[in-house]
């Protein structure tokens, strides 16, 4: 076939070392620059030198459908002749075709289908640089078929900028990795013009890009339109920064033609963007443009040098798009956009600098996204956790887990992790597996059009169009009020109403329908909201106060309404789409419907619980029978007569939560609990450790008794602490407590004087100096090991020393104190020698 095309290309001297590769070693990877040729001409070189048909595989639908045009037009035949594609809900094949262009997601589907690909020679994966779920998929089912059913297929990998040791090492056999061919650079130069912000702008993120960078791109595309001849492409993130940068450039319309170019125009629309026009053009452009695609009349490319990736939440189950910074590969592929037909320019709107900080290839999406479908794919192929498969990257154990989990509570996979007969029904439906659950589930109830058409709205939300009233969106497209997303919508509806089983059309009337409407049939909200809720259970959402804009997802998370929103004040609702920010509180809704507390109960029956709770809230115990929807609690009664363990356990929580002064502490209570602390620091661990965390860790062992009896917070604060502690004690070590740590202790006077424990370090007794009148040495305690810290005090009772050394005291210290005292406390004795005096607690009589 390649005889046939007279246009010669870079990559036309490399396609006789690519097919000598493919017959000898049956597996390549062709490295090819953008604009070399690689996805026209190595198809049809290939289908020259096989038999059957060849299958080549593009990660999204634009480009499926441009380069079958593209190799159709230089056969001088119509797409569907030698030439076909298949993408989602289209397909332009026939008996003659020997080349069909399909995208990742469908070569996967036929690939479960019949893994032996019946009529297929080879399958050339394009664009593999760009890991896509299903790229990654498709390139490891087909190279498990190859070994094991095909040894005769035919299997490439292609791309401007693979990593391609990695894919040569995927591709190869017996350990030898599959040759490399690469193709020399594109057929014209490219010039860099780095042209920054003027000023820094706000970074991407989950929010709206910056408006200040939106201004710069379209002042760029004006100074591109000045300064350089030909069409102009513009990258752009996503389809808000394209309508966004079309706005700014409006008054531009009367010389020049502004085209969108992204995945969810119509077929028609796309190939407007892909035609020459009678006018300058400037063709504005989401990733889809990056590669496998020729714009003609392209001289110039605008890179606002951002991407829109998928994102997963797994603690929260929220998955979101978000922006990023482009890495440099992708960056190079929109560059080349820009040199296919001649020499261009690349106008970089960041600067050479943060250039070279970029990433060099993309994130793979199996590091980032939710995986539940990927998950689903691999246990329908027979390999549930993938480990056999020649997959790029293994997917992350975390993600990968959550995803098992999902598909259990679907019904997808069994306990083993093996795919179940609902699992494959679920999996044929062609959809992600939580709305494929919500058709199968919900078109019994709501009716099989109504199934399919809220399914084909949520599988791409962007169709509802403005505001996030999922309802009115629908009722929007069923009466056409956007034609381009309407006739998608109905497309996929189609598709979606074919999936379902024979006997879905019947309708199940619903208790509360049936209340409300005296018949079967749910109104539009009510049938939404099930759906969204069968779909997405952990998102249905009840108001946190009436009126309000703010919501308590079954999940757990909150999620706030955008100010205006329609919905504000909807005590229920099932939430399609909600994105939560780094670092934000709480959730932002974006696409939502109302709904009542029946449907709620209907579409999130599993998440159900009817439990008897006894808890510590508010500073006691609170016994309730609660029913609660996940996180959302809808019932609750007191109990009168909780079980005795379950008040126990609240107890216990009180104490750990409010800590130990829940208990009243005597002042014996205290002291014992120093006592014992003492003996511990100065005796060793033997002794019972009663430090907080101590204490509340074995609450069991010290206050069992006293917890099994109380019912509420008052009843601890009855608690005989003192008695509770002593069980801390062995016996030998009870009887032991006053000798080792005597509360009180005898001194020279006869006055038994209380001993201060509460630093268990130093032990204090405060005594009147006078008192101790004859003692050579402190007293010692822990049976010897410890002195006490005296505290002599004055006879007014105040501290004139603190020692531990009370013969060093007597030789230079009461010296100086009876100097000073003796004058002011007259009649209280102060003997030159105070060891051999007598000591005393009384004062002499006054004088008459």
């Amino acid at each position: 076939m390649l005889a046939d095309v007279s246009l010669d290309l870079p990559i036309r001297p490399v396609l006789p070392a690519l097919l000598d590769a493919l017959r000898t070693a049956g597996g390549a990877v062709l490295v090819a620059p953008p604009g070399t040729g690689k996805t026209t001409l190595a198809p049809l070189a290939v289908a020259g030198a096989v038999a059957g048909r060849v299958v080549i595989a593009q990660p999204r639908r634009v480009a499926a459908r441009a380069a079958a045009h593209r190799m159709a037009t230089l056969l001088g035949e119509r797409v569907g002749d030698r030439v076909g594609y298949a993408v989602r809900g289209e397909r332009r094949v026939g008996p003659a075709t020997r080349v069909e262009v399909v995208t990742t997601g469908l070569l996967v589907r036929r690939l479960h289908h019949d893994p032996e690909l019946p009529g297929v020679d080879a399958v050339l994966l394009d664009e593999c640089h760009e890991r896509q779920l299903d790229a990654d998929l498709a390139l490891a089912f087909t190279v498990q078929a190859r070994a094991t059913l095909r040894p005769d297929l035919w299997l490439a990998a292609m791309s401007a900028t693979p990593d391609a040791s990695r894919f040569a090492a995927l591709l190869g056999a017996d350990g030898t990795p599959a040759p490399v061919i690469r193709a020399a650079s594109a057929l014209h130069p490219v010039t860099r013009v780095w042209t920054p912000p003027p000023r820094p702008v706000t970074p991407s993120g989950a929010g709206r890009v910056d408006p200040a960078l939106l201004d710069h791109v379209a002042a760029t595309v004006r100074r591109a339109l000045a300064e350089r001849d030909g069409d102009v492409l513009v990258f752009l993130p996503g389809v808000g920064e394209i309508a966004a940068v079309t706005r700014r450039l409006a008054d531009l319309r009367g010389s020049v033609a502004l085209l969108p170019l992204h995945g969810r125009l119509r077929g028609a629309e796309q190939d407007a963007a892909l035609r020459p026009a009678d006018r300058r053009r400037v063709v504005l452009a989401t990733a889809v443009a990056e590669s496998s695609l020729t714009v003609p009349g392209v001289r110039v490319v605008v890179d606002a040098g951002l991407a829109r990736v998928p994102r997963m939440d797994l603690a929260r189950g929220l998955g979101a798009l978000v922006t990023v910074q482009v890495s440099r590969a992708a960056a190079t592929q929109r560059a080349g956009r820009a040199g296919r037909e001649a020499p261009g320019h690349v106008y970089r709107c960041w600067s050479e600098a943060t250039h070279a900080r970029l990433a060099a290839q993309p994130e793979p999406e199996i590091a980032t996204a939710d995986l539940t479908g990927f998950a689903l794919e691999l246990a329908a192929w027979g390999e549930p956790d993938g480990s056999g498969l020649a997959l790029p990257d293994p997917p992350p154990a975390a993600a990968m887990t959550v995803a098992r989990e999902t598909l259990t509570t679907l019904g997808a996979l069994d306990t083993a992790g093996r795919i179940t007969s609902r699992g494959r029904a679920i999996a044929g439906a062609g959809a992600h597996p939580r709305l494929a659950r919500a058709l199968l589930d919900g078109a019994p109830v709501v009716g099989a059009d109504r199934a399919a058409e809220v399914v084909a709205l949520l599988a791409e939300d962007t169709a509802a169009g403005p505001g996030d009233d999922l309802t009115a969106g629908w009722r929007r497209l069923r009466a056409g009020a956007d034609p381009g997303a309407t006739a998608r919508w109905r497309t996929e509806v189609r598709r979606l109403r074919a999936a379902l089983p024979a006997g879905a059309d019947g309708r199940r009337p619903t208790e509360h329908a049936g209340r409300e409407r005296g018949e079967g049939r749910l109104p539009d909200d009510l049938a939404a909201g099930l759906l969204v809720g069968l779909a997405y259970p952990e998102r249905l959402a009840r108001v946190r106060r009436a009126g309000g804009s703010a919501y308590l997802m079954a999940g757990g998370t909150e999620a706030e309404l955008t100010p205006g929103s329609g919905l504000t004040g909807a005590t229920w609702l099932a939430i399609a789409v909600a994105d939560r920010s780094p670092g934000a509180p709480t959730a932002r809704i974006r696409l939502a419907t109302g709904l009542d507390e029946a449907t709620a109960r209907e579409a999130g029956g599993p998440l159900l619980r009817s439990a008897r709770e006894v808890t510590w809230s508010g500073g006691d115990v609170v016994a309730r029978e609660v029913v609660r929807l996940g996180a959302i609690e809808l019932v609750a009664r007191a109990l009168v007569r909780p079980e005795p363990a379950l008040v126990a356990a609240a107890l216990r929580d009180g104490l750990r939560r409010g800590g130990l002064t829940l208990l009243t502490w005597t002042p014996a209570a205290r002291a014992l609990r120093e006592r014992m602390a003492f003996c511990r620091h100065a005796l060793g661990p033997d002794w019972p450790d009663v430090g907080d965390e101590a204490l509340l860790a074995g609450v069991d062992t010290w206050l069992g008794p006293e917890l099994a009896a109380a019912r509420r917070r008052a009843d601890l604060a009855r608690v005989d602490v003192t008695a509770a502690l002593r069980r801390l004690l062995p016996w030998q070590q009870a009887a032991r407590l006053d000798e080792l740590a005597p509360e009180r202790l005898t001194v020279p006077s006869g006055s038994r004087v209380r001993v201060d424990y509460a630093d268990p370090a130093a032990p204090v007794l405060a005594v009147k100096l006078q008192e101790t009148f004859g003692w050579a040495e402190a007293p010692r305690i822990a049976g010897g090991r410890v002195p006490v810290l005296l505290h002599l005090l004055s006879p007014a009772g105040r501290p004139v020393a603190v020692t531990a050394d009370l013969a060093s005291f007597w030789r230079t210290g009461y010296p100086q104190v009876r100097a000073e005292l003796r004058g002011r406390y007259p009649r209280h004795p102060w003997p030159e020698d105070p060891t051999t005096a007598e000591p005393t607690r009384r004062a002499a009589p006054r004088r008459r």
